[in-house]
């Protein structure tokens, strides 16, 4: 995955096509992860009942929130860098308006770094996820080791 670099100063001389490139990225991970968080709606689903054993139950269930949470977030985004694309015409219009230029540039820097927050949070949620199911498995995989002795 490539990195995208933050410094001010370089967003301010990335070209439009660039900043055309960045957001087609964006879109596309940002959809793929639409994607994955159905497949963990379904994940959750098939395994319910163990997710919502008492002594599990406080952890999962704020675990199963923050992925409501990414859902929501990650709609938000999508919408945001639609409307990001759609603005890329002040820049190459060919018509020198510096402030509308200007508060592009600042869009798309903030755009940066809130990709940025977001992809390392669902990364974070995605481990804790795959945690909790690779418990479930192996807890489900012992039971049905007992109860064939």
């Amino acid at each position: 995955m490539k990195t995208t670099q933050t410094n001010s100063k370089y967003v301010e001389w990335l070209s439009a096509e660039e900043m055309h490139e960045a957001s087609k990225e964006w879109l596309s991970e940002l959809l793929f992860i639409r994607d994955e968080h159905l497949f963990f709606e379904d994940l959750i689903k098939s395994y319910t009942l163990q997710l919502i054993e008492p002594e599990k139950f406080s952890d999962n269930i704020e675990v199963i929130d923050v992925l409501n949470r990414s859902q929501k977030r990650n709609n938000l985004l999508i919408e945001a860098i639609k409307v990001h694309e759609n603005e890329l015409q002040i820049i190459v219009d060919g018509v020198n308006q510096l402030k509308e230029e200007k508060a592009y540039r600042d869009s798309h820097k903030g755009l940066v770094s809130e990709i940025k927050e977001f992809q390392t949070n669902y990364r974070n949620l995605k481990t804790q996820l795959f945690d909790i199911i690779k418990n479930i498995k192996k807890e489900d995989k012992r039971n049905h080791l007992l109860d064939n002795k």
